[in-house]
């Protein structure tokens, strides 16, 4: 079976192990005078790119985006996607992976775990600027790499996610101890049902890797998404399915299979039902 396309940061960066993966890059570098397109991928690392000028479309886990002015894409590890990116766009395209920059000071995290759940952001001008601002000085010390270069693109990113997450209808709610607790608890589901979902699909299963009783895992997901732990379940199995469908060639039955699904009639009653195709017609419509 095909496994999705997975792109890994290619840079001078990398033989630095230690101090992880990263990148930035111009995108006018980029694009030098093309347009660029990216067909569905993934990643092992998150990819924000910020755009000062420019068109085109972001499609991230099946949701399309306009490429505009002002505007800020954060995507995750294993989120699908598929960029078209017109010539004469400009802003940075910036790449790191988890041993690069993940924040220890547990409002440092909060913060940027809350920033990287938003996978688009509109900006006001003004603000806009603020965060080309703390990326134009990242690119600087990357190109540069003078002594401390590391630490201090670093301690930009926190800059940058601090004045990315302003643009939140409720920046202070990170401060909410109670709620901080509930959005980490879901957050680590999340992380779970992404790499667990074709093996485990019982709320028990999850509950227990958290430590946690299905009434707990359940009252936490109805708080943060209005949600059981079942409708969570059920969505990644669709998107995990749609993904294949979608970024592979394979067979509707490798795909059940990969899912975890021995009876192939029954995984197309179940993405029928959830989604009003048969996966078939999904690939065909949507592809």
């Amino acid at each position: 079976m095909k496994t999705i396309p997975v792109r890994h940061i290619t840079s001078a960066q990398g033989d630095r192990a230690k101090s992880g993966r990263f990148s930035i890059r111009d995108i006018q570098q980029v694009l030098n005078g093309k347009d660029l397109l990216h067909d569905l991928h993934k990643h092992d690392f998150f990819f924000i790119l910020l755009v000062q000028k420019g068109s085109g479309i972001h499609a991230i886990d099946f949701i399309e985006y306009e490429v505009k002015d002002y505007a800020v894409f954060i995507i995750r590890p294993g989120q699908v996607h598929r960029l078209e990116l017109k010539a004469g766009s400009t802003g940075f395209l910036m790449e790191f992976d988890f041993a690069f920059y993940q924040p220890k000071h547990t409002i440092t995290e909060q913060r940027w775990k809350k920033a990287t759940s938003k996978n688009y952001c509109d900006v006001e001008a003004a603000r806009f600027m603020k965060l080309h601002s703390v990326l134009a000085n990242i690119y600087n010390e990357f190109s540069a790499r003078q002594e401390g270069y590391t630490e201090a693109i670093q301690a930009s990113l926190d800059l940058f996610f601090i004045e990315y997450i302003r643009q939140s209808h409720d920046p202070k709610g990170i401060a909410n101890t109670k709620k901080s607790y509930t959005q980490q608890r879901f957050e680590e589901l999340l992380r779970l049902l992404e790499t667990n979902i074709g093996s485990m699909k019982n709320v028990s299963q999850y509950a227990d890797l958290l430590s946690l009783s299905s009434y707990q895992l359940n009252a936490i997901t109805k708080a943060s998404a209005g949600k059981t732990v079942s409708d969570l379940i059920n969505e990644q199995i669709i998107l995990e399915a749609k993904r294949y469908l979608l970024a592979t060639t394979n067979q509707v039955k490798d795909i059940a299979d990969h899912l975890g699904y021995e009876d192939v009639s029954y995984f197309i009653r179940f993405f029928k039902k959830h989604t009003g195709h048969s996966p078939e017609a999904f690939r065909k419509n949507f592809k």
